[in-house]
C-alpha cells in the first residue's frame, strides 16, 4: 500500500495539508469522504454551524466532518496547486494541477460563490492575496503557512459554508 503523499500540519488559518513528497501534475492526492445527505438536510446542518459540507450536485451533499476525512484540511487559495472534481460515481477527488514540492501546502480554489460570501468579508489569507510567493523550505518539513477555513457552499461541486477555521 502506497504511503500518503501528504500530512496534516499547522497552516496560517489552522490546519492544512502539506506534501511530504513530490506530487506530479494530474496525480490523485486524496478523496473527500463522508456520509451523503440530501441538500435540504445539509442546509439545516449548515444553519446550525456545521462545517465541511461539500455539495456534489443539486440533490446531494457530502458531510466531510469525520476526522478520518483528511481531505477536509485542504485549504482555499486564489493560486491553487490542486483542484476538486466530482466523478461519475459522485466521489469527490482532489488532484494536483501542477507539480507540488515537499513542504508545499496543498490548496484548491473553493469557487467564486464561496469566496464572495465567506472569504472576501474576512480577507483572504492565501499567499497570493498576502503578497507572498512560493516558499522553499531548507528542511522540507513544510512550515508553509497559508489558506483559509472552510465549509462548503454552492451547487457546482464546490465548498459551502460559514468559513470558520479548523
Amino acid at each position: 500500500m502506497r504511503r500518503k503523499p501528504f500530512r496534516v500540519g499547522r497552516s496560517k488559518t489552522g490546519l492544512g495539508l502539506f506534501a511530504v513528497e513530490e506530487i506530479s501534475k494530474g496525480e490523485f492526492i486524496v478523496e473527500y469522504k463522508g456520509r451523503r445527505l440530501r441538500n435540504e438536510d445539509a442546509d439545516r446542518l449548515a444553519d446550525r454551524g456545521a462545517k465541511y459540507l461539500y455539495e456534489i450536485n443539486s440533490r446531494w451533499t457530502v458531510d466531510g466532518s469525520n476526522r478520518r476525512n483528511v481531505a477536509r484540511y485542504a485549504n482555499h487559495s486564489c493560486r491553487p496547486n490542486a483542484e476538486s472534481d466530482v466523478t461519475r460515481e459522485r466521489k469527490i477527488v482532489i488532484r494536483a494541477t501542477k507539480r507540488i514540492h515537499p513542504g508545499d501546502e496543498i490548496t484548491y480554489d473553493y469557487g467564486k460563490d464561496y469566496f464572495d460570501l465567506i472569504i472576501k468579508p474576512m480577507g483572504c489569507k492565501c499567499d497570493k492575496c498576502r503578497g507572498k510567493g512560493r516558499k522553499r523550505h531548507l528542511n522540507g518539513k513544510g512550515k508553509h503557512l497559508n489558506g483559509a477555513g472552510k465549509r462548503h457552499l454552492n451547487g457546482s461541486g464546490k465548498p459551502r459554508g460559514n468559513g470558520t477555521s479548523h
